[in-house]
């Protein structure tokens, strides 16, 4: 299990009273456990704060506003992804208007990555992300 700072901690409790509107729906559906996966939402992790993660397929889901948009917020996101990388965790960036726009098609969606990730680590503690096919638009791995 990834784990944040004390700080850090603080801040994801703080945020899961503070959620967007859609983190809201997103959390409303994922807290039904779809496909039979656990999400956590705001989960702490070293110095950021997921919006959510499931950590048995080791994968945080990011819904991205428009400011996620600008050249300082993508460059602050990179460095996320990479930290996350190098933890073995692979980043889902969602835009949150789809969230809004068909939360049905988002969640089936997340369902069929964990389920990917969760069979390509049968056999190895970590998923190996180099082994299998590059990520499609909005997804790092």
């Amino acid at each position: 299990m990834i784990r944040g700072q004390k700080e850090t901690v603080k801040l994801a409790r703080k945020l899961r009273a503070d959620m967007t509107p859609p983190e809201i729906v997103l959390w409303q559906a994922l807290r039904q456990r779809p496909g039979g996966h656990k999400f956590r939402r705001q989960h702490p992790a070293g110095i950021y704060v997921l919006d959510f993660f499931c950590s048995h397929a080791r994968l945080a889901i990011e819904v991205d506003g428009r400011a996620h948009e600008s050249p300082n917020v993508i460059a602050k996101d990179a460095a996320r992804s990479r930290f996350l990388r190098e933890q073995g965790v692979a980043t889902m960036r969602i835009p949150a208007k789809l969230v809004l726009e068909d939360i049905e098609a988002v969640v089936r969606r997340l369902v069929q990555i964990c389920d990917e990730r969760l069979e390509g680590m049968k056999g190895s503690p970590l998923p190996h992300p180099a082994g299998g096919p590059p990520p499609r638009s909005g997804e790092d791995s």
